[in-house]
């Protein structure tokens, strides 16, 4: 992957604030791919002590966004205009794992297919699965 590109999405995830805020980054860039990483915290929960589904899918979100931007042209930029979120298990770990991967690369739209993954003890569960468009 050109080292531009690299540059590119870490200086645009970095212009996120509120992924400064929340304590993600990014974990790996690939083409087509990104993973986006956040470390427990528990101002990041709901009332039962497990990752709040908002936070989650805004991890997800950047993750197949910045994906989706791999694939574009440098002057391009990349805004989400919908999504669809199945929760299948509750979000307990000590990190959450967004991975963002593009299905169908478009001139208008790009579809992305991205996974949200618990890590407990060093193993993943599959918590979250998301389809953006």
């Amino acid at each position: 992957m050109e080292m531009n590109l690299e540059k590119r999405i870490k200086d645009s995830f970095a212009r996120q604030t509120v992924m400064t805020t929340i304590g993600a980054s990014i974990d790996s860039i690939g083409s087509g791919e990104v993973t986006v990483v956040l470390p427990f915290r528990s101002d990041l929960t709901q009332q039962h002590g497990f990752f709040h589904a908002g936070v989650a899918t805004m991890i997800v979100d950047s993750a197949c966004g910045f994906a989706a931007l791999t694939c574009m042209p440098a002057s391009a930029a990349a805004l989400t205009v919908e999504y669809k979120v199945n929760f299948l298990s509750p979000a307990a770990g000590e990190k959450l794992i967004a991975r963002g991967r593009v299905l169908k690369p478009g001139r208008t739209l790009t579809v992305c297919f991205g996974e949200v993954h618990a890590q407990q003890e060093g193993k993943e569960k599959w918590w979250q699965r998301c389809s953006l468009l």
